[in-house]
């Protein structure tokens, strides 16, 4: 009951915080709300499972290279933003069509992204009901793909898009009151002499390309890149670095108690298994982690198809229009719920979004190398990227074929 309470009341503290105007009528923290979302997303409810069954006390290493990671490609595209907004840009050919290649990659990434969103809703919406199994959570999102599809051919995104914020609000809100839970959860283990440090499941190649397979799990950060018709580009720097540190502080504390916390034999890796674990600590956390789920996975899903849309539109010249952009969306991703599972989904995205990153990385360099001023040691840090990107589009896997015999 006292947990319950202190939860309560540091999701409503949290909420009335994240609310408050000084923070809605901040520039930074509005342009900060939307790369937020998307990194402390989807992968917040499934990672910490995958981590701790694969890596076992390794788990926060692991966690600690993905943030790593992601914040390298970020840097690459801040560098790309000053570059871009230089007060006189170099014009160079080779960036224009790089920064087309990538525009392309994007609308592809999006495209796997939203069934990775679409499928998770569908997984946890039917997680505390009678109706709970893979087949009934595809057929729901089966229905959201149609509804959004249908929503964006005859109306458009604008009616759904003013829910972002508090969407993004709740989430993060109830994120607040989970590491409440896991804390005291952690510390009556800890003084009991109860926590678990588990063996790795997996090392070598294996281990390295199943965290390949989790760069979606810290994607998100990008959006910064595509803000620049409401925000200066210092702004938009500065809100992608402070979603990235503040995804890193939750992301850390998260597995930092996570992966010792609870026993890896007594739970079954599923894409909903976060909430049999939380019901451990108080079943108030479960209802919380399925409301949070629910407007994360939605609102995302809504944010990337809309964007998604709008490129196809940009990209083809008003050839294809941004209708057609859903139609086609739609198309790819019920051909991916039905055929794949949200594990294997998972290192798609992944992947997908690597080879944005990839491409955005090569940007860097081809900047970095026409500008003279530049240090050679960011130069090569460019080029490592580009190796790095390219080894997750080519080798990222999933947690299933990671495994041994897997």
């Amino acid at each position: 009951m006292a947990l319950d309470i202190a939860i309560l009341l540091s999701v409503t503290l949290a909420s009335l915080l994240l609310f408050s105007p000084r923070l809605r009528n901040s520039d930074v923290w509005r342009a900060t709300v939307t790369p937020l979302a998307s990194i402390i997303g989807s992968g917040f409810l499934v990672l910490a499972p995958i981590l701790v069954t694969a890596y076992g006390r390794n788990a926060p290493l692991i966690m600690a290279a993905l943030c790593l990671g992601a914040y390298l490609f970020g840097a690459a595209i801040r560098f790309n933003i000053l570059a871009r907004n230089a007060p006189q840009p170099i014009e160079d050919l080779t960036v224009e069509r790089l920064e087309l290649a990538a525009s392309w990659a994007l609308v592809f990434a999006f495209m796997i992204s939203v069934g990775y969103y679409l499928n998770l809703f569908g997984a946890f919406a039917v997680s505390q009901t009678a109706y709970d199994g893979p087949v009934n959570a595809k057929l729901l999102t089966t229905a959201v793909y149609i509804l959004i599809l249908t929503v964006g051919w005859f109306r458009g995104f604008k009616a759904l898009e003013g829910m972002e914020y508090a969407a993004v609000t709740l989430k993060l809100a109830i994120i607040v009151g989970l590491l409440i839970g896991l804390t005291w959860y952690f510390y009556e283990r800890a003084t009991a002499n109860a926590l678990f440090f588990h063996q790795a499941e997996i090392s070598g190649w294996p281990a390295l390309t199943l965290a390949f397979g989790l760069l979606i799990t810290v994607q998100g950060f990008e959006t910064s890149r595509y803000l620049g018709r409401a925000y200066d580009p210092q702004t938009r720097i500065r809100s992608m670095k402070l979603a990235q540190i503040v995804s890193v502080v939750i992301y850390m504390t998260y597995i930092g108690l996570f992966a010792f916390a609870f026993d890896r034999s007594e739970f079954k890796l599923t894409e909903t298994s976060i909430i049999d674990l939380m019901s451990l600590i108080t079943s108030l956390l479960a209802v919380l982690l399925v409301m949070a789920a629910l407007a994360a996975q939605f609102s995302a899903a809504i944010a990337d198809t809309s964007g998604s849309g709008g490129l196809v539109e940009e990209l083809t010249k008003g050839r294809m229009t941004a209708r057609y952009g859903y139609a086609l969306l739609v198309f790819i991703g019920l051909v991916i719920t039905w055929e794949a599972d949200v594990f294997q989904i998972i290192a798609y995205a992944s992947r997908a979004f690597a080879l944005y990153y990839t491409v955005q990385s090569a940007i860097a360099a081809r900047w970095a190398f026409i500008t003279p001023q530049t240090p050679w040691l960011k130069k090569l840090g460019f080029i490592m990227l580009v190796l790095l990107g390219s080894m997750i589009v080519f080798f990222g896997n999933d947690v299933e074929s990671s495994r041994p015999g897997g």
